[in-house]
């Protein structure tokens, strides 16, 4: 049978069938999509329940002395490792997360982790969290690679971390997929999948970090690629349920949003701006009631080359953000403040910047040297900075010579006071940059 002809019977049973579909739809639609009244956000320097041992006291004197320090997070080389972010554990260390691979979005693309201890300054050996392999086999599904990760502290003090998955197709079929730990990120509950679309599941990925409702759900920032290109926030329950979905933009311009909460009503939020009309400006939206209704996306004053960017509020109310403010490469990595709810910003400091070398200018022996003294820079006791420099050309050389980038950051503040930024270092390793409350006020007072 061709299919000209129809048997009887079979017209009613493929709208039986198509009905049922359209009943599953629908419930999957009010479930995901139901719009219960939501909470206040929790007020900025409202921490979450994490035990504090002694050993997480840092003397006030010894965080004056600090100043800034920079490190190496990743060592591995001749990998590509990409896409960190940060989380303050209860000894007063940070955590730090990223994915590393043979390249973004092969099979081999693991997601790392390493913690950082302020009192010795060093970083511990890098180890595996989660990979494709254990992925599939803890969802009961085909995973084809894995990718972003963000790290968010739970109302009840649990850690959790939310991951990208991918079965079919590129970044746009991508589904979340979360991970919990009791014990600090020593070990990992098995991963469960985060539904968060009623069609498919597909198109939901992360970069920003979460932040907390008064009643203690989460709020996840998320964003879409798929026939389209806009940022969303998912609110989460304690078991990763949603709750709610919050739509931040339209189009297909706005990815990876930042949510900075300013106070219970009040939130601006910042996204990437994937779009190709100029000037290429990082996209802002606003609330004024506590996050239910939000400013149409405008662009902003911040230049925006299609890269990601953090930021949080200060506890004076400014806020900072680090992001590549450039509208044309990611080679400089730049600090900004603002005094007036992110209405104009001023430039404070430059933690990378090789904004002013030409890649066509970048051959072999002088871009092994410029890595290489970069290398040494971030890390005076470093051995080996050949080593960086090869994995670095392995990830930075193309036909018309080599490049810079530093890309993809992460910011949080401890409760110590002091500030840890995490961003990927030219596509072979993770760079970690921390600075104390006395550093970053004398950078502001420079540009008074």
């Amino acid at each position: 049978m061709d299919g000209s002809t129809q048997p009887r019977g079979q017209g009613a049973a493929d709208r039986w069938l198509l009905g049922l579909v359209l009943i599953a739809f629908g419930a999957s639609f009010v479930k995901v999509f139901r719009r219960a009244p939501a909470p206040l956000f929790q007020a900025p320097g409202v921490m979450a329940a994490v035990p504090r041992t002694p050993a997480a006291v840092v003397a006030s004197a010894d965080r004056a002395a600090l100043g800034l320090r920079t490190a190496f997070v990743s060592h591995r080389t001749f990998v590509y490792s990409h896409a960190a972010c940060i989380v303050e554990l209860g000894t007063g260390s940070v955590r730090a997360f990223w994915y590393a691979g043979t390249n973004e979005g092969t099979q081999d693309v693991t997601i790392q982790t390493a913690v950082f201890d302020p009192r010795s300054g060093r970083w511990s050996p890098e180890r595996r969290v989660a990979s494709r392999e254990s992925s599939q086999r803890e969802l009961w599904r085909y995973v084809k690679k894995v990718g972003n990760p963000v790290a968010a502290r739970a109302a009840d003090g649990a850690l959790w971390l939310f991951y990208v998955t991918v079965s079919v197709g590129g970044w746009a079929g991508s589904s979340l997929t979360a991970i919990t730990s009791r014990d600090e990120g020593e070990t990992w509950s098995p991963a469960r999948r985060i539904i968060s679309s009623p069609f498919l599941n597909i198109s939901t990925l992360v970069k920003g970090p979460p932040f907390t409702f008064a009643d203690g759900t989460m709020g996840l920032p998320v964003h879409h690629e798929f026939l389209g290109k806009f940022g969303e926030f998912l609110r989460l329950d304690a078991a990763a349920e949603v709750l709610d979905k919050v739509r931040l933009s339209s189009g297909r311009a706005g990815l990876q949003p930042v949510v900075l909460i300013e106070d219970a009503q009040r939130a601006l939020v910042l996204m990437r701006y994937a779009g190709k009309t100029p000037p290429k400006r990082v996209l802002g939206t606003a609330t004024a009631d506590g996050g239910r209704t939000w400013s149409p996306a405008t662009k902003t004053s911040l230049a925006n080359s299609n890269a990601a960017l953090t930021g949080l509020v200060l506890s004076d109310g400014r806020m900072l953000v680090a992001l590549n403010d450039s509208d044309e490469n990611r080679n400089a990595l730049t600090l900004v403040v603002s005094s007036d709810h992110g209405a104009t910003w001023q430039t404070i400091a430059a933690v990378e910047d090789q904004s002013a070398v030409k890649s066509s200018d970048l051959k072999d022996a002088p871009y092994t040297a410029a890595v290489e003294r970069l290398a040494r820079e971030t890390n005076h006791a470093a051995t080996g900075a050949d080593g960086y420099a090869e994995s670095v050309k392995r990830q930075m050389g193309s036909t018309n010579g080599y490049s810079f980038e530093f890309s993809y950051p992460s910011l949080i503040r401890t409760r110590d006071g002091d500030f840890h930024l995490v961003y990927t270092w030219n596509e072979a390793f993770i760079k970690h940059v921390q600075f104390s409350q006395a550093w970053l006020d004398r950078r502001i007072s420079e540009i008074k």
